[in-house]
């Protein structure tokens, strides 16, 4: 099991939330999604690690920007 945190800018509400959720969710392998809209930590769970550039695909999708 693997979990990685990353910082997502940009959301501002609760349907931020949910576009982040179902984008990054929807990657092979990820079992769990929790999104903190304050900090805009965006923490990933799965079954083994999950390339970055496939969650920072996802978070664009979505509309929203992967801090660093």
């Amino acid at each position: 099991m693997s979990q990685t945190t990353y910082t997502v800018t940009g959301m501002t509400c609760s349907h931020c939330v949910a576009s982040v959720t179902e984008e990054v969710g929807a990657i092979d392998g990820v079992t769990d999604v929790a999104v903190d809209l304050p900090t805009g930590a965006v923490t990933v769970t799965s079954a083994e690690l999950v390339d970055e550039a496939r969650v920072r695909a996802a978070v664009e999708e979505a509309g929203y920007t992967l801090a660093g």
